[in-house]
Order: structure tokens, then C-alpha cells, then sequence
């Protein structure tokens, strides 16, 4: 994950730019004055029934990459990229199927209408700000026509999803470039992602508290096939959290229509990214990503009128790839009966991946406004008292 900082005027007041070390973010407080962070496990928090992949990752996904890079600027400009490549190779060359689920459409995710018309991608996934998604696309576009095997490309359905972060960056200053754009995508890798108040988590608030990216996984049985199943979530939305049915948002005092008087009323958005090696057809990937709302529903979401609430589902298995010349395709897909344990994987590590995205992020000021992380002492009490706890 890359930090991109850009040289500004000095402030009239002291502040404190994005630090990373050793996976933990943090932006506006010195690392010593934050609480330690820690993933959903670490707090005895598992949900579901099956195991997560090694990294408990959207990279347990065997081929799948993720790169991301954080722009902190002055005291302003608290946003990002994430980036998540299906496989390592050309992704215009080598398509894999995919679906776009609309749990409500307040949003903007470019390119979602001819994945829902061919049924696969052809580009990286791209996560940012709501206003940076045009200039993310022509960017992720530029990078694409350059690699090899594009000389005669004239057409590319680039897929960029966002949340709006305009609470704590400057958002109509539209920070992202296409330098950003091409070093998230450059810096992909397999290996462990960052979470929490990075990438196009930097700026995002979920629950009333510092959201962000978040992921995790789930390794399906040998007699259900063995399959993998991974998500990666950028939270910006509200409702009414609870964390495996213990009510923590009402137990902090802090949740949507708690004064009904307020404008809080769980706005905001979030998008669900999911992998699988399960072969599935693009027509059950949507299936998949469908129950992803379940997953957000679980740590509660109502996907309020104002909350953009989109899943992406792809599949990377060979037997269903696309080549992108290819005059017959040849696939071998899963039956509608054998479906079902990827489901359940799907909504397991959504659920935990929301969970993560807070868990981990970092108390955050920018842009005349700071969000704090969820204390998470608080939230093992919580937890304690309902049964819940390591």
C-alpha cells in the first residue's frame, strides 16, 4: 500500500500527515495517542460457520491482487485508491465473469451497465471517491491501453465504484490523479491488505464512526468443493451496528435516528467486492452478490435512502475464463444445487470484512472534521456482556 503526500502550503495551525507502520494508519494524531487496533478475531468476533483462507483475505483468492494508495494533503485531503485486479494477467485479454447487485442505487459505479449486459469484466475493479470516479476511469483506461497486446484496442468498459468521503476530505478539489490511479494498480499484490483508514477507505464513515477497507474470507469444505470465497468492503454507511447480534451501536450511544430531530439517518454508501474460484456463470455470480446485502444487513445496515449499496462478484476459475477473441466459449460452471455453501460464504465474510473496515481504522481529522475509531474497549465490553468475547 503507497502513500502519496504532495507538497502544500504550510497551515496556520499543526498537522499531522498520514503515517504508516507496520499495516497500522492513522491520520491527524500521533500513533502513541491511539488505541491499539485489532481485526474482528482478535476480539473473539467470528462470524458464520466456515474457516477463513490463511490471510482471512480477499487475496485468498488464488490470483487475486489488491494495491492501494492514500493521498493525505494539508489539512484537507483525506481520500484514496483501491484497486482490485482479478488475476495477474491482462484482464482486457483474459475477461472472467462477473454481476453488479444493486441493494439501492444512490450511487455512482461506472462501467456496471455492460457488466450487467455481457456478463464480465474487463478491467480492474477500481474503489475511490465519489467525485474522482471519472477521473479514476480515464486514468485506469490510460494504463490499460498502454500495456502490451493493446495496439488496437478502441473500446474499454473500465469499472470504477466509490463512496463519498466529503466529510473529512476535500472532495470538489477531486485529489485523485492518474499517477495514484497507476500505483495503486502497479503495487498490486497477493499478498496481506491493509485495512481500516487507507486507500479509499481514507476518508469513509460507517456507523458514526472512522470506516474504511476491510476483507476476509472463507474456505468452503472438500465435500462442498473446497472452494474459496473472498470480499473486500469500503464502508461508508449507517445504520444501527451490532457485531454478531450484540447491539454495540445502541450500548455507545451512537446510531441512526437516535435524535430524531438529526439528519442522521444511516446515509452513505458502500461497496462489496467479491472473488471466488467456485466456476460459476455470471448469472449465479449475481446470485452471489446478492447475498452480500445479507452480510451488510447482519451488522445493521438498512441501506438507507441515501446509501449507494453495490456488489461486484467474480469468478476466477479457469473453466469459465474468457478470452476476449474467442468466437465459442467452452465453460464448465456449477449447478444451481451447488451453489448454496458459496452463499453462505458470501454473506460470512461480508459480515466480518464491515467489522474489520471499523475494527482497524484510525481515528481521522481532515478537512475541518475528525471521525474516532470505534473504541474498542468499549466494544469488548459490549461483547463480553452478550456472550461475545475471547
Amino acid at each position: 500500500m503507497t502513500t502519496v503526500r504532495r507538497p502544500f502550503a504550510a497551515p496556520r495551525r499543526t498537522v499531522t500527515l498520514l503515517v504508516i507502520l507496520l499495516g497500522a494508519q492513522m491520520t491527524g494524531a500521533p500513533l502513541s495517542a491511539q488505541a491499539p487496533r485489532a481485526r474482528a478475531r482478535d476480539l473473539g468476533v467470528a462470524p458464520g460457520i466456515f474457516a477463513p483462507g490463511a490471510r482471512n483475505a480477499i487475496t485468498d483468492v488464488a490470483g487475486v491482487k489488491v494495491g492501494q494508495v492514500t493521498l493525505s494533503e494539508g489539512d484537507k485531503v483525506r481520500t484514496g485508491v483501491t484497486a482490485i485486479l482479478p488475476h495477474g494477467g491482462n484482464a482486457f485479454l483474459e475477461r472472467v465473469p462477473a454481476a453488479v447487485f444493486v441493494g439501492n442505487g444512490f450511487g455512482k459505479l461506472a462501467g456496471s451497465t455492460q457488466v450487467g449486459e455481457l456478463g464480465e469484466i474487463e478491467t480492474p475493479i477500481l474503489l475511490t471517491c465519489t467525485l474522482c470516479v471519472w477521473r479514476a476511469a480515464d486514468a485506469m483506461v490510460e494504463w490499460m491501453l498502454a500495456q502490451p497486446g493493446m495496439s488496437n484496442v478502441r473500446s474499454i468498459n473500465p469499472l470504477v465504484a466509490e463512496t463519498n468521503d466529503g466529510t473529512l476530505n476535500d472532495i470538489r478539489s477531486r485529489p485523485v490523479t492518474a499517477e495514484a490511479v497507476r500505483r495503486a494498480l502497479e503495487s498490486a499484490t497477493g499478498g496481506d491488505v491493509a485495512e481500516g483508514s487507507v486507500g479509499a477507505g481514507t476518508g469513509t464513515v460507517a456507523f458514526g464512526w472512522k470506516g474504511g477497507i476491510g476483507t476476509s474470507s472463507r474456505v468452503l469444505p472438500a465435500s462442498l468443493g473446497g472452494y474459496r470465497v473472498g470480499v473486500l468492503v469500503q464502508t461508508n454507511f449507517g445504520g444501527v451496528l451490532q457485531v454478531m447480534g450484540a447491539p454495540v451501536g445502541k450500548a455507545l450511544g451512537r446510531y441512526s435516528f437516535q435524535n430524531a430531530l438529526s439528519g442522521e439517518r444511516g446515509n452513505g454508501s458502500v461497496i462489496v467486492v467479491i472473488a471466488t474460484d467456485a466456476p460459476l456463470s455470471d448469472r449465479n455470480l449475481r446470485r452471489v452478490a446478492a447475498r452480500a446485502m445479507m452480510g451488510l444487513g447482519r451488522t445493521g445496515s438498512s441501506a438507507a435512502n441515501g446509501s449507494g449499496d453495490y456488489a461486484i462478484a467474480f469468478s476466477t476459475a479457469k473453466e469459465v475464463r474468457r478470452a476476449w477473441d474467442a468466437k465459442k466459449l467452452t465453460t464448465t460452471e456449477l449447478a444451481n444445487e451447488e451453489v448454496s455453501a458459496v452463499f453462505e460464504g458470501v454473506v460470512e465474510a461480508t459480515e466480518e470484512a464491515v467489522y474489520n473496515s471499523l475494527f482497524m481504522a484510525t481515528t481521522v481529522t481532515g478537512n475541518g472534521h475528525t471521525i474516532d475509531a470505534i473504541p474498542l474497549d468499549q466494544v469488548r465490553a459490549v461483547l463480553a456482556k452478550y456472550g461475545i468475547h475471547k
